[in-house]
């Protein structure tokens, strides 16, 4: 009997192992997880931009098809430049016209400059005279009793008088007309200056009228050929950046805690399991919308009656920048797989 429950012992012992082991190993899988989130809820991404054009007009050379890659300041497309070259020209014909107006424009006020300064000297002899007569007509009144003066001197030095004062006085109003009549330049240089700006618009439209690519990238959505006309308000295709590629991995909000900016991490797309990148979090969700509920209505939570009672955990985006991405493999939207390595920022950490 004892060899045979010596027997039974020594058959459970590796049975007991394999269990103990099996624990171990269940421990370091679910630490693993926790420590290292995984999740292959996630997607490639960059950043897009709409081009649309400055100016309107008809398309006269699309240089790009659809998907096509292009480097930074190649033509993407022309605009038919004529109507902003016309406004140009004219606009720079009104100011050749306005720089010669503006000489002739100044000897003309030279001239009335003249003459209100010699109808003013004309008015100060006439104000002079005038005064004279009236200082003769003041010395004569009272010789007249004395009878040193006739009366018909003391008349003739009346007439005098009156007559020299309505000339001072003529001879005021026609100074005062005169510096009146005297303008000035200042309105046409303030128009040279608004020629001017007419010019530089002009020039910029033009400009416009040639659309090249602002960064390296890829042409997707194009959907247009030459002689579509095009305006200021509508894109005529988009533009991927390809300088920085992105993935978006839905982490659950349980593994959020795991997960810093900075943190490194690994991912791959599913187009091409073996091809793994190396990545750095750039940025962790703050919101997402709530689906099960949390609307308001007249003022009060509206929360969804559900009978199930396993709470799913909600996922948030975290923004994975790819640090050396294969342009040939990335795509927006691809699926990929984002798997966190805490490991990597200790060693960083590590002198």
């Amino acid at each position: 009997m004892s060899v045979n429950g010596s027997g039974i012992s020594n058959r459970r012992w590796p049975a007991i192992a394999l269990v103990i082991v099996t624990v171990a190993l269940l421990f370091i899988v679910i630490w693993r997880v926790d420590t290292s989130p995984r999740t292959d809820d996630a997607y490639a991404y960059a950043d897009t931009i709409d081009v649309v054009p400055e100016v309107s007009g008809r398309i006269i050379n699309l240089a790009v098809r659809n998907n096509q890659a292009v480097r930074q300041g190649d033509l993407l497309f022309e605009i038919d430049p004529r109507p902003y070259k016309y406004a140009l020209a004219k606009a720079s014909a009104s100011l050749a016209e306005l720089d010669q107006q503006i000489p002739l424009s100044q000897r003309t006020i030279n001239a009335q400059s003249f003459s209100a300064s010699a109808s003013r000297a004309a008015a100060d002899r006439a104000r002079a005279s005038a005064a004279q007569a009236a200082d003769t007509l003041r010395r004569m009144e009272p010789l007249l009793a004395k009878g040193y003066v006739s009366a018909d001197d003391l008349d003739k030095a009346r007439t005098a008088e009156r007559t020299s004062q309505a000339e001072s006085d003529s001879a005021r109003f026609q100074a005062q007309q005169a510096q009146a009549a005297v303008s000035s330049v200042d309105a046409l240089i303030a128009q040279r200056q608004v020629m001017l700006a007419e010019i530089a618009s002009a020039q910029l439209n033009l400009e416009y009228a040639t659309v090249r690519a602002p960064f390296d990238g890829r042409v997707v959505s194009l959907t247009t050929a030459n002689g579509q006309f095009v305006s200021t308000s509508r894109a005529v295709f988009t533009l991927i950046d390809t300088r920085n590629w992105y993935v978006i991995a839905n982490f659950r909000e349980t593994e959020l805690a795991h997960i810093r900016t900075g943190a490194k991490a690994t991912v791959y797309l599913m187009s091409d399991p073996a091809a793994r990148f190396d990545g750095t979090v750039d940025s962790i969700g703050y919101g997402v919308a709530p689906q099960d509920g949390g609307a308001t209505s007249g003022g009060l939570p509206s929360i969804e009656r559900s009978i199930n009672w396993v709470h799913v955990s909600q996922r948030f985006p975290v923004k994975i920048r790819v640090d050396r991405p294969d342009g040939a493999l990335f795509r927006i939207g691809t699926s990929a797989v984002a798997v966190m390595r805490p490991d990597a920022a200790r060693e960083q950490a590590q002198p």
